[in-house]
Parts: C-alpha cells; sequence; structure tokens
C-alpha cells in the first residue's frame, strides 16, 4: 500500500514539477545552505508527501537541494529518497550516478584509504569499461573479484562486499546481510549505489563528495527518466539519432575555438575531465619515469573544487604530492613557477602545473613573453642531468576563447593542455560538461587522458552534446558581448566608488583575446583594527549582494556562476568557489559576472543606491 501511494505522488510530482528542476545548473546561494542542503530539501518535500501536496507552487518554494547540480538536484533527492521508502532505508543511504563505474571506484576510494580489503561480486561479465589493471596499478585500489550466478552465493567477506546488478528494471533491492554496497545498472542513465547496513552508514559522505569532486550526480533528464521508470510510465520510444551529428559538431567547434588541431576530449563536468587528466599524466608518468616522484603544482587559492580533487588524488597515490604555487595578489606567477621547477628539477621529480589564466578570483593575467620562457626553461637535477619537462595544464575556463595552444601562440612550444568548464560560456549554464585539448607537443597524451575518461565514465551524455552543438557556435560572439558589459559596469563602478579595488584585466590585455566578464570588487572598509576592518568589508560585501538581488531578481543573483545567457551573479569566493581552501588563502572579496544580457543601467543604478548608503 505504502509503494502505490509513493508511485502515485511520485507521478504527480512529475507532472507538476518546476522547469527549474530540469534546467537549472546552479541555484542561488541565499537560499542554500550547504550543511543542510540534502536533508532540508528532502524533510520539506516529505512534508508535502505526508499532506499530498504537489502542487508546482509548493514544490517551487522547497528549499535547494544541492548547488551544481553535478553533486546532486531536486529530481535525483527525489529518484534517491523513492528507492529508499521502497526498501526501508535512509535516503542518504541511496546515491545514484552519471557514471557506471565509479560508484565503484568511490567504495574502493574508501577502502584504499581505510586499509580494508574489498570484494566485488558480479553476475556474467563486468562492465566493459571496468580496468582492473589500470585500477590497481595506477589508482592503487586493491580488490578481489568473484563471478556469481544469483546474489545469494555472496556469501560473508571480512571487508566489504559489493556487488553489481545489471537487472535495468529492478528498483528493489534483493538486501542481504552479506551485502555492503549494491550497485544497480539503468543503461544510458547512469547507475544506483545502495550503501546497505548502520556499519557502512559512515561511507555516505565519502562517497557523496567523490560524487561532487570526480564524477557527477544522475543528470536531471535521465534522473527523469529513471523516475517516469519508477511510476512505470512507459518511456519515449521516440529515438534521438543526432548523437554522432552532435558530438561531430562539438569537436569541430572546439578546434576552432580554441585553435588545436588535436582531437578534443568532452566529459560531464569540468573536474570529471580535470581528473581524467590528472589520472592520465599519472599513468604516463609511471611508465615512462618509473620510481621517480610526480609533483602536481597547484594554486592554493585557486577554484576549491580543482584545490580539493588534486589534494584527493595525492592522498591515494604513494609517489603524487601536491606543491603550492602562490600567483595571486601580491605574489609573481613567473617568479612562483620559475622557483618551483628549479626546486622540482634538482629533486629529479616530474613536474606537472595546474594553473587558472585568468586567475580566480583576482583575474589577473602574467606576463605571457616570460611565461613562455620559464616554462620552456632547461633545468638540471642535482646530478647536473637533464630535468624532467613539465606539462602546464591551463584552466581557461574564464578566457575560453584565448588560442594559447595554437601555432605560434603562448603555449605553442610548451607541453600543455587546455580545458574548461562547460558549465559556463560553453554551455550559456545549460549543462555541466567540461572538455580539454592539446597542443602538438602534449597530443600523446590525449590517448592516456582518454583512457581514464572512459575507466570512470565520465564521457559527456547524449543531452550534454546536444546543448554544446547549440550553444558553442556563439559562445566567442557572447564572450565579447558580456566583456562590453562588464567593462562599462566596472567604469561606471570606478567611478562613483573610486576608493574600491578592481580586479580587472586592463585594456591592454583586451585587445590581446582576454575579455572576462568577471571582476572581483575588494570594497572600501572601516575601523580602527584589522580584524574590525574584516568584518567590517565581509557584513559589506554581503549588504551589497542583497540589494542587488532584492533590487533586480529577475537578473541578479547570488551564485557562483559565470557565463549564462542573462542577468548578474553576484558571490563572495571564500565562502563559494573556494570552500575547501585553506582559511588563509580565501578571498572575502565580491565576485561579480556579467553576462551578455541585462538592463545594466538598472545594475549601475542600484549600486550608486549602494554608494549613497556608505
Amino acid at each position: 500500500m505504502q509503494n502505490n501511494k509513493i508511485q502515485k505522488y511520485i507521478e504527480n510530482v512529475i507532472e507538476n514539477m518546476p522547469n527549474d528542476w530540469l534546467n537549472l545548473t546552479t541555484h542561488r546561494l541565499d537560499i542554500y545552505d550547504e550543511e543542510l542542503a540534502k536533508t532540508q530539501f528532502l524533510k520539506n518535500f516529505e512534508n508535502l508527501f505526508n499532506n499530498n501536496i504537489y502542487e508546482k507552487s509548493a514544490l517551487a518554494n522547497l528549499p535547494t537541494a544541492y548547488d551544481y547540480i553535478r553533486l546532486g538536484h531536486p529530481l535525483s533527492c527525489i529518484l534517491e529518497w523513492s528507492i529508499a521508502k521502497n526498501n526501508d532505508l535512509p535516503s542518504e543511504n541511496i546515491i545514484s550516478f552519471d557514471s557506471k563505474t565509479m560508484p565503484i571506484l568511490a567504495v574502493l576510494r574508501s577502502n584504499l584509504l581505510l586499509n580494508k580489503p574489498t570484494r566485488i561480486n558480479y553476475v556474467n561479465e563486468l562492465p566493459d569499461l571496468f580496468d582492473v589493471e589500470k585500477l590497481k596499478t595506477v589508482y592503487g585500489y586493491k580488490f578481489e573479484l568473484k563471478k556469481v550466478k544469483h546474489v545469494k552465493e555472496v556469501h560473508e567477506f571480512e571487508g566489504s562486499n559489493i556487488f553489481i546488478d545489471q537487472n535495468e528494471e529492478n528498483l528493489n533491492f534483493n538486501l542481504s546481510s552479506n551485502i555492503d554496497f549494491y550497485i544497480n545498472y539503468k543503461n544510458k542513465l547512469g547507475s544506483i549505489l545502495l550503501i546497505n547496513g548502520k556499519q557502512n552508514e559512515k561511507y555516505v559522505s565519502e562517497i557523496q563528495h567523490v560524487r561532487r569532486r570526480e564524477t557527477i550526480a544522475m543528470t536531471p533528464k535521465n534522473t527523469l527518466r529513471a523516475l517516469n521508470s519508477f511510476v512505470k510510465k512507459p518511456l519515449n520510444s521516440k529515438v534521438d539519432n543526432t548523437f554522432e551529428k552532435d558530438k561531430k559538431n562539438v569537436l569541430q567547434h572546439l578546434k576552432k575555438i580554441t585553435g588545436t588541431i588535436t582531437q578534443p576530449l568532452v566529459s560531464s563536468s569540468g573536474l570529471s575531465i580535470q581528473y581524467a587528466i590528472m589520472m592520465g599524466l599519472i599513468d604516463d608518468a609511471q611508465n615512462n619515469y618509473k620510481g621517480k616522484k610526480i609533483k602536481f603544482i597547484v594554486p592554493p587559492n585557486c577554484y576549491g573544487g580543482t584545490n580539493d580533487q588534486a589534494r584527493r588524488v595525492a592522498a591515494c597515490i604513494k609517489n603524487v604530492e601536491i606543491v603550492d604555487l602562490p600567483v595571486d595578489g601580491d605574489n609573481d606567477m613567473i617568479k612562483s613557477i620559475d622557483t618551483v621547477l628549479n626546486k622540482i628539477a634538482n629533486e629529479n621529480a616530474v613536474p606537472f602545473i595546474i594553473a587558472e589564466i585568468p586567475t580566480n578570483p583576482r583575474v589577473e593575467v602574467p606576463n605571457l613573453v616570460a611565461l613562455k620562457k620559464v616554462l620552456n626553461a632547461k633545468r638540471k637535477t642535482s646530478e647536473n642531468e637533464n630535468a624532467i619537462a613539465p606539462v602546464f595544464i591551463l584552466d581557461q575556463t574564464f578566457c575560453p576563447n584565448v588560442h594559447f595552444l595554437g601555432e605560434n601562440e603562448t603555449l605553442s612550444d610548451v607541453k600543455s593542455i587546455s580545458y574548461a568548464s562547460g558549465s559556463k560560456f560553453p554551455s550559456g549554464g545549460k549543462c555541466t560538461a567540461g572538455y580539454c585539448v592539446a597542443n602538438e607537443n602534449a597530443a600523446y597524451l590525449m590517448n592516456k587522458i582518454e583512457s581514464h575518461l572512459n575507466i570512470c565514465d565520465n564521457e559527456a551524455t547524449d543531452f550534454q552534446y546536444k546543448i554544446l552543438a547549440e550553444q558553442l557556435p556563439s559562445m566567442t560572439n557572447r564572450i565579447y558581448d558580456a566583456y562590453k558589459n562588464t567593462r562599462e559596469f566596472v567604469s561606471y563602478i570606478q567611478k562613483v566608488l573610486p576608493e574600491a579595488k578592481i580586479n580587472f584585466v586592463s585594456k591592454e590585455l583586451a585587445t590581446l583575446g582576454f575579455t572576462p566578464s568577471v571582476f572581483s570588487l575588494d570594497l572600501p572598509t572601516k575601523g580602527t583594527t584589522e580584524i574590525e576592518k574584516e568584518n567590517y568589508k565581509r557584513t559589506l560585501n554581503l549588504k551589497l549582494i542583497h540589494l542587488m538581488i532584492s533590487e533586480i531578481p529577475d537578473e541578479s543573483k547570488f551564485c557562483v556562476s559565470y557565463g549564462q545567457l542573462k542577468g548578474c551573479y553576484w558571490t563572495v569566493p571564500a565562502t563559494s568557489t573556494q570552500g575547501t581552501t585553506k582559511e588563509g588563502d580565501k578571498d572575502y572579496i565580491v565576485r561579480v559576472s556579467v553576462s551578455p544580457n541585462l538592463d545594466l543601467e538598472k545594475h549601475k543604478n542600484v549600486f550608486l543606491d549602494f554608494v549613497k548608503q556608505l
């Protein structure tokens, strides 16, 4: 009876759900509490269920489930809740993935750090993408495999028992106390992980964090299909035959946009392509530089996801270490790179540099001639041998239109890989897909990167390719139009509030193609002590943001996004994009992201009102 009630209620929710649930990649931070993100949403959702309320207005008023849909979203939360109810489990014990292999890898990662054995039980065959050798030699995971004919053949094991269920129609898991983790595949939709038993609940947050950093949740579009399957609603039998065409178009556009000739790779998110890059480079280094230490050089105040993921990789692999690269403010990127590369050369280690240009959130661009020179410099080891040349991994999400890697460009002579988050300008905020390209010197690395993209089953989905195919042709025009709006807004702020420090590219850099549409704003402060001044500024930051979003609610949002098709987005990096960064490296400033389509005069007027209140 309860299951029928749930099924009927979910059917009504599907009929009445807000459009945003399917179309938004990010939500407003002013209605988002990260600590309560999933529990708060589901607590209120369950109240609606208990009262059989499913009107669109009630569903739209539910608190934000998660910030980015790669971590989770209303539909994925509801799918997990529905399956949990059917199996009499806590909803947090069900975790959906876009990838079929990453739930297995998430358990293996946790058990590696716990030094706990893992047995993977499977019927028929393992997933095609499950590369046993690479998972053991490159990732360092330890596990044993056992082929079974039926779930009843899974016996007690002194460690974690994983059971892989490839019965697509089954959402009622055949629970057994011998099984710790059930993984159910849903064809092209992704997979669903069930964490069984109270003793395994400690895995929940770690597995969710893998989903947040190294892959994504089942996408809203695919989750909706899974929910329709759950309520036994016939799925649309119409086959979309545009995948090959969309993918071909996307790859062609990416080559043109980046000025490269090697075949690009497209992933489910910016972080999932970064993960493939890191694992691919580690794989190559382990083959070609056996026994040598691998050093990933990372700015400590860069995007929190990049920082966190790099350190998570290093935590799992013995010969991989993270080296800080100070790049912003009083630090000079060129000097920092030179210092770090000299030290690593002396140690005869393998250097990989991850850097953002322009930097985030200070929007700084290094001297490009000096950058090329320092990366190409010949260095010696302590034994006076030739040091290993660095690979430069460039996050150019802020300026994906700049041709860093093409012939005769800044990084053409350096082994270089460029990547970007597709949730920004490439898709206009319509999907989370990411991509990477390489110059000719680094082209040989792309096969390794692709192999790890496949191992993690993190290639972009059909729908993501379709969105990119629609949005990429207009990207460069949108970037320039957004830059013009940003330049005008920055000039206005400099005029009405000259005491504020604004970080934005110079007009000279803009003529070189650096036309970001994001700037950071360091507001003037008051106080007799440093603590008083800092507290005053932090309060002022939020006062400005809340004024903008309350006065222009249709366009201004408290949000971490960038490159959207419409509006203006405001955030404080220290509390959003730098979430996992060390406290001393965080930036308590305002970061503003401007789109090509907004009421700029209205934004100027509201900002002037703010200035008058100072």
